[in-house]
């Protein structure tokens, strides 16, 4: 009996540990993006870059999670997911930590890339970590990974600007910092990868499968990039949407911040339920719902209900905890996990590309709102459509 107990305090100890390190991964896997955006006037100074240059800095990001999540799969079972998450952390590192420092912005971009693409590999592979070591808790172990990196990209956000002045206005000291966070994730990750155990663990979860051929793997990743590209254009110009509308600057700033905060408890909560139920059809359907009202407010007044369609369009954004969950409940094995996930937001980002770009240039055109709203109220109805189809109760 002494010996069964000490065998299921282990386990626990283990199962612990594993989620501190999915934890500390989560973290990092958007404030190399967010850190960017607040010191951005004085980087372009610094590095004396053109506004075209800076507009590719901003679609770095999707390139790149698209790009080189696609080569997870095969990385992940030649080398196993541990050591490949790993590695993803160290360039993560090494990117934050070299890129303040380039000499122009031709390097930047290249310093940003390297930081992305471990973003990519980490982001791609941890639904089947999850899937592998959690697969009786996997809403709510995905729910708390993605509260962690919301609460990653929203420090970062807040912070780089009080960091950049307590390093006497430095903003290179003040992006370098973040490298500090992606540090700490290594050493867990580290001992993870030279765990025999956790390679053998993984090897054996892998099974011949083309997720390709399986509609469910289409509907995720059509459902993610719908999903994806409302965030994006969320993130790129709801505050402008708010201050053409006549609403001052810090207002509009809240407004944003009320949306993005939202996606904190609200995706937890949502993770959690929905691995509890066979079918998440319904939640997907409800929260296309929430963004087909958000965004048919703010084409009708921006300034009738400011808060309302902010709180609207905020709920309608936790689909992205939602996919990841359906993701990992999709798949009947780890090893289909990887292929799937690294399917569904590869493609789904190659979708979401296009996205910012395009409702930037009909607001150009336009010289309004209203078309571009049009658009994201009339792309709504293929992510729910999507969302429905995937999230039937069925696996690969």
């Amino acid at each position: 009996m002494a010996l069964r107990e000490k065998q299921a305090v282990s386990r626990r100890q283990g199962r612990l540990f594993l989620l501190t390190a999915l934890l500390l991964a989560a973290v990092n896997l958007r404030l190399a993006v967010t850190s960017v955006g607040p010191v951005l006037t004085e980087l372009r100074v610094g590095l004396g870059m053109s506004t075209t240059v800076a507009g590719l800095l901003t679609s770095v990001p999707v390139v790149c999670f698209a790009a080189i999540g696609l080569a997870a799969p095969r990385l992940a079972r030649r080398f196993g997911a541990a050591r490949v998450i790993f590695g993803g952390l160290v360039l993560l590192t090494l990117g934050l930590a070299a890129r303040p420092y380039a000499g122009d912005s031709a390097v930047f971009l290249l310093l940003s890339a390297v930081a992305l693409a471990g973003i990519a590999l980490v982001n791609v592979l941890l639904p089947s970590v999850v899937k592998d070591r959690f697969p009786d808790q996997v809403g709510t172990v995905t729910g708390l990974y993605t509260v962690a990196l919301n609460i990653g990209a929203t420090t970062a956000a807040a912070a780089t600007v009080p960091l950049t002045g307590a390093f006497g206005d430095d903003w290179r000291l003040g992006l370098a910092c973040w490298a500090l966070a992606a540090m700490v994730a290594l050493p867990p990750w580290l001992l993870l990868a030279r765990d025999r155990t956790e390679t053998r663990n993984h090897d054996h979860n892998q099974i011949p499968v083309r997720v390709s051929r399986h509609p469910v793997a289409w509907a995720l990743a059509v459902y993610f990039g719908m999903q994806s590209t409302a965030a994006y254009v969320i993130i790129g110009w709801l505050p402008q949407i708010y201050r053409d509308a006549g609403i001052s600057a810090g207002t509009a700033g809240v407004l944003f911040a009320t949306t993005s905060f939202l996606g904190v408890p609200l995706g937890f909560a949502l993770s959690a339920l929905a691995g509890r139920i066979r079918s998440q059809s319904m939640i997907a359907l409800s929260l296309g719902l929430f963004g087909i009202a958000g965004w048919a407010g703010l084409l009708w007044s921006p300034t009738a209900a400011p808060w309302l369609w902010a709180v609207l369009l905020g709920v309608a954004n936790t689909a992205f905890p939602l996919v990841l969950t359906m993701i990992a409940l999709r798949g009947s094995h780890p090893g289909t996990v990887v292929k799937l996930s690294a399917f569904a937001q590869g493609i789904g980002y190659l979708i979401a590309i296009p996205g910012p770009f395009v409702i930037g240039a009909l607001h150009d055109a336009t010289d309004g709102w209203r078309a571009p709203l049009a658009v994201m109220l009339a792309l709504t109805i293929p992510q729910i459509i999507a969302g429905v189809y995937a999230g039937r109760d069925r696996q690969i």
